[in-house]
């Protein structure tokens, strides 16, 4: 009798390429080598000692040895209510707010409350490696929608319009983004979102990265910017970057009202209520100020400036300049079918692959992405990892 067979539907999904990427560069440092890791999307700071504290506190309280509601402790969907409104200006209640394991779940359960089998998500592209997997466990077909550094990696109104067929039933849309760190205009957001209102269609929209924007840039919640749009958005964010927590696991979902208690019932048979303590925690995050997050965003920055300009001294390399997130995505396919070291490489996989090898520094190939031909490095690193990590590249390629 042959063997039972794994869930085609689980068996088709890959492992995130980002956080694999993240393990090999760790296991090759613990075994002693000097990898230098550009791949986690994870704040090189700690967790500020008040939010530590409240944690440590929390573990002392009975009260949170026990189950709490599925949805969130109420004192922390009030207060991510009242963040809300405070960060972005979007006006929801409490009862719209679910608290989730990390943004990841507040993904998946966003599109596995809206979608049934067959419905299309528009994913402008590059993407996260993230949405297309969770669209699909979700039941529906992720449809790319491919953007380029010539026009800032932001999709159009036209392109979205041309992928949209009669299956068409959400968008997911990220701003600002991972992992190209673009930041849409305002205009453009309200133009996504007219066009969103106009097709009747679901927005899923990523606001994880809403206090990361640098320069002139500024981050609009789609549903501020178009109002109307609120009955058919749904929000997903967390305290993981802005607050260095991305180990706490706490995110939140945002959403009509009957939208939010359909993915809490999903999750009352998921996982049951988030940690107490890591909610605790996050109570504390966003009850206080931002006083931790403009220290990230000016180291942040002064990185950003710096791998800009080191990456685009290296011959074959279009780096454009990220406004927001922690991210720069170069094209790098002036480096394809070139002989580095010996050594050729045709596509940005093998191109990732080669680096590692030669030069132990540890990056995420655009085909993680959705677009083969680049490179995401992430500059949540030390400063002098940074450019230790770049230089290395540049030796690399200028030896040829």
């Amino acid at each position: 009798m042959a063997a039972p067979q794994l869930s085609i539907r689980v068996a088709a999904i890959g492992e995130s390429a980002t956080l694999a990427v993240d393990a090999r560069a760790k296991a090759l440092k613990a075994a002693g080598r000097p990898v230098i890791g550009f791949g986690a999307g994870e704040p090189d700071f700690p967790t500020p000692d008040y939010i530590v504290q409240a944690a440590i506190e929390a573990c002392a309280n009975p009260a949170y040895h026990r189950y709490t509601p599925a949805a969130g402790l109420p004192e922390l969907r009030a207060a991510i209510a009242v963040k809300t409104a405070r960060d972005s200006g979007y006006e929801v209640a409490p009862a719209q707010v679910l608290v989730t394991n990390g943004g990841k779940q507040a993904v998946y359960e966003a599109f596995a409350t809206v979608l049934d089998p067959g419905d299309e998500v528009l994913l402008p592209a590059p993407y996260w490696t993230t949405y297309p997997e969770a669209i699909r466990l979700a039941g529906g077909v992720p449809v790319p929608v491919l953007t380029d550094e010539g026009q800032g990696y932001t999709a159009t109104v036209d392109q979205l319009e041309a992928a949209r067929t009669g299956r068409t039933t959400a968008l997911l849309f990220c701003s600002p983004s991972n992992p190209t760190g673009a930041v849409y205009p305002p205009d453009q957001v309200e133009a996504i979102g007219r066009w969103a209102l106009e097709h009747g269609l679901w927005v899923i929209t990523d606001e994880i990265y809403e206090h990361l924007v640098y320069g002139d840039a500024r981050a609009v919640s789609m549903p501020v910017a178009v109002p109307e749009l609120a009955p058919q958005c749904l929000v997903v964010n967390g305290v993981a970057k802005t607050y260095a927590m991305t180990g706490w696991r706490v995110g939140w979902l945002i959403a009509p009202p009957a939208v939010t208690a359909a993915a809490a019932n999903l999750q009352s048979h998921a996982t049951s209520n988030v940690a107490n303590v890591a909610q605790v925690a996050a109570l504390r995050a966003v009850t206080g100020d931002l006083a931790a997050v403009d220290q990230m965003r000016t180291a942040f920055d002064r990185r950003r400036r710096r791998i800009v300009s080191m990456l685009r001294e290296i011959p074959g390399v279009e780096c454009p300049e990220p406004e927001g997130a922690f991210y720069v995505y170069p094209s790098v396919r002036g480096l394809l079918g070139r002989e580095l070291r010996g050594r050729t490489a045709h596509t940005s996989t093998e191109l990732a692959a080669l680096i590692l090898d030669e030069v132990e520094v540890a990056v995420v190939p655009g085909e993680a992405f959705g677009t083969p031909g680049y490179l995401r490095f992430s500059y949540a690193l030390g400063d002098d990892d940074l450019v230790e990590g770049i230089r290395r590249i540049q030796e690399l390629v200028s030896a040829g």
